[in-house]
C-alpha cells in the first residue's frame, strides 16, 4: 500500500521526534522567554517508548517510507538513543539518519555508528563563537560542536550535512565564512531561510535572508553553478563550486516553496502524526498503539490521514495564514 495525498504526493520520508526537550534555547526555535525553567515538557509516560517507535516505523515502511530521520528537540538528550537506532537499523535497507545540535556528538558518535546510524546532520549557525553563543542562548561554545563533527567523521557517519539557519541582523555575516570553512571538506553545508514555524519565535519576513542573496554572497568569492535535484522531494536547491571542491544547498521554503514535491510526515514524541511542518493539529497514533489496534488497523489509519492531506502552507503563506497557531518546530523536529 503506497498511499498518495490529494496532490499525488507519496509518503516516502518520516521524521521522528524522540523528545520535546533540548539543551539549547536557540532564538529562532525555543526562545528562552517561552521555554524557560518553568516550561512544562512532556511527562515520560506520554512519550513513545523505543518499542512503540519501532512498531510504528515498521508500519510506515509498509506504506512506502524509505527514509527515517530522528529529531527532537535535541535527540541526543534522549537516554540510550543508540538502542533505538539499533532497532530501526534492523528493519531493513532504510536511509536512517539523525539531526542534532552537535553538543553531545563527541560522546555519542561511536555508539551511534556501531548501532547502525548511516549518516548525520549537524545544526551549526555560525563559526564565530560570540555569534554562536548568542544564537544558542545557553553560552555553548562552537568549538565543542566542531569537535562533535570531527568525531562523527572519524566514526564513519558520512556524508555529513551541516545546517545553518540564517537570520537577518543576527548571523548573515557568517554565511561566507561558513561556506569557506566547509568548502573542500566533503561535507555539504545547507543554508535554511528563517521560517515561520510555530508561534513563539517572533518571525517576520524582514528577518529572512533570501536564498538568492545567500547564493550571490558566496558566488562573489567562490563561484557556483546550479545542480539538478538528486531525487523527488529534495528540499534543498543544490549548487556546486565551479572548481569542483564540493557543493552547498539552500532550503528556501519562504521565498521558493517546494510543497509540490513534499513527501514528508512527522511523528511527535507523544505519538501524534503531522503531515506538515506548519501543521496546526496532529493525529493521535499513540492511542492506537497502546490500545488493541492491529498493525493493519494502524496502517489504514495512517493511510487515511495521508490520502486526505492537502498541505501546501509555504505556497499559500500570506496574511491569511499569519495568525494560525502552528505546532512548534521543537515539538516535531525540523
Amino acid at each position: 500500500m503506497d498511499p498518495l495525498d490529494t496532490l499525488g504526493r507519496p509518503l516516502h520520508d518520516l521524521r521522528i521526534s524522540v523528545t520535546d526537550r533540548c539543551n539549547f534555547r536557540c532564538v529562532y526555535c525555543m526562545p528562552k522567554e517561552i521555554f524557560g525553567k518553568d516550561f512544562q515538557f512532556l511527562p515520560r509516560a506520554e512519550i513513545l517508548t523505543f518499542e512503540e517507535i519501532e512498531r510504528l516505523v515498521r508500519i510506515f515502511v509498509g506504506l512506502g517510507v524509505q527514509k527515517i530521520r530522528l529529531t527532537g528537540g535535541e535527540p541526543l538528550v534522549r537516554r540510550d538513543l543508540e538502542r533505538l537506532v539499533e532497532k530501526l537499523a534492523a528493519l531493513g535497507d532504510l536511509d536512517l539518519t539523525l539531526t542534532t545540535n552537535g553538543s553531545l556528538l563527541a560522546q555519542k558518535a561511536n555508539a551511534l555508528a556501531a548501532a547502525g546510524l548511516r549518516r548525520i546532520t549537524v545544526s551549526l549557525d555560525s563559526l564565530d563563537d560570540a555569534t554562536f553563543r548568542t544564537m544558542n542562548d545557553v553560552d555553548f561554545p562552537v568549538a565543542k560542536v566542531l569537535a562533535g563533527i570531527e568525531a562523527a567523521r572519524a566514526a564513519g557517519l558520512a556524508p555529513i550535512k551541516i545546517n545553518m539557519v540564517t537570520k537577518r541582523g543576527v548571523n548573515e555575516s557568517s554565511i561566507v565564512p561558513m561556506a569557506r570553512y566547509f568548502k573542500g571538506t566533503g561535507m555539504t553545508l545547507r543554508f535554511i531561510e528563517f521560517m515561520d514555524v510555530g508561534s513563539t519565535n517572533g518571525w517576520r519576513l524582514d528577518d529572512v535572508v533570501p536564498a538568492r542573496e545567500i547564493v550571490a554572497l558566496i558566488d562573489r568569492e567562490m563561484p557556483l553553478e546550479p545542480m539538478a535535484p538528486a531525487y523527488r522531494g529534495e528540499v534543498a536547491n543544490r549548487y556546486r563550486y565551479k572548481d569542483g571542491s564540493g557543493e552547498i544547498g539552500i532550503i528556501a521554503s519562504v521565498t521558493q516553496p517546494f510543497c509540490a514535491d513534499c513527501t514528508r510526515a512527522r511523528l511527535s514524541a507523544d505519538g501524534s502524526l503531522y503531515t506538515c511542518l506548519f501543521a496546526t493539529q496532529g493525529h493521535d497514533l499513540r492511542a492506537l498503539v497502546r490500545g488493541d489496534a492491529t498493525d493493519e488497523e494502524i496502517a489504514k489509519a495512517i493511510a487515511a490521514v495521508w490520502t486526505e492531506r492537502t498541505d501546501r502552507y509555504s505556497e499559500l503563506r500570506s496574511g491569511d495564514t499569519a495568525g494560525l497557531q502552528k505546532i512548534e518546530m521543537s515539538f516535531i523536529g525540523g
